[in-house]
């Protein structure tokens, strides 16, 4: 699935503007994007963590010559599912029901 994708079905099921969904959604990445080059971390409860994870430098070898490269230190974000995310994907929840008059979804199995 695109972001595109995810634009259209959001779209779909809010009976709202692509548009206005497709501006939604970038600036929710946008803040994400925005909290992990400050802090470093990000928790969503029941979805999972974003983290910046710093690698060390270290010695590679270039395929084609085979020759010893260093390559530098570099920062690259890590993302660890929550608990209800995994459960969803291994199929021991439900899918999801939402509800307008309640914000938090709920499994519908729950």
């Amino acid at each position: 699935m695109t972001k595109n994708d995810m634009v259209l079905k959001i779209a779909r099921d809010m009976n709202m503007h692509q548009t206005d969904i497709k501006r939604i959604v970038q600036m929710t990445l946008d803040g994400i994007t925005e909290v992990l080059a400050t802090k470093g971390r990000l928790e969503l409860r029941n979805f999972g963590v974003f983290e910046v994870k710093t690698r060390k430098p270290r010695k590679a070898r270039n395929p084609r010559t085979g020759a010893e490269v260093m390559v530098p230190e570099r920062k690259s974000v890590t993302f660890k599912g929550g608990k209800f995310m995994e459960d969803r994907v291994n199929g021991l929840v439900g899918p999801v029901k939402y509800d307008a008059a309640d914000p938090e979804p709920a499994p519908e199995n729950a």
